[in-house]
């Protein structure tokens, strides 16, 4: 059975930066695909990033290109999300979902988004709050 926890979120001031992990297990599969989705009060789950654990593949959301970074631990089921230039909009619940194999990141690279759909599982969520 697949489990993630993740651990990292807080409190920052606009400008800085915090780093999200997530760690997953119980993999049937050697090489999966693990993403952060982030929702804020009153809005939409929203595809952040995501990795392949097999080759490096990378996703970003255009909200987050260039100030976000994805990225793989030593332990390979282990995935950071460090977050720079934070802005207040970033403020959310930042979730840590997985699923097994390529297929989740075939589907992100064919549409071009993060479904949730496409991750069957969850963790509980950590909160980032990014004051002005």
């Amino acid at each position: 059975q697949v489990q993630v926890a993740e651990s990292g979120g807080g409190s920052v001031q606009a400008g800085g930066s915090l780093r999200l992990s997530c760690t997953a297990s119980g993999y049937t599969y050697n090489s999966n695909c693990i993403g952060w989705f982030r929702q804020a009060p009153g809005k939409e789950r929203e595809g952040v990033a995501a990795i392949y654990t097999g080759g490096g593949s990378t996703y970003y959301a255009d909200s987050v290109k260039g100030r976000f970074t994805i990225s793989q631990g030593n332990a390979k089921n282990t995935v950071y999300l460090q977050m720079n230039s934070l802005k207040p909009e970033d403020t959310a619940l930042y979730y840590c979902a997985t699923d097994e194999g390529i297929w989740p990141m075939t589907r992100i690279q064919a549409l071009g988004v993060m479904a949730p759909a496409d991750f069957g599982v969850w963790g509980q969520g950590t909160r980032v709050t990014v004051s002005s």
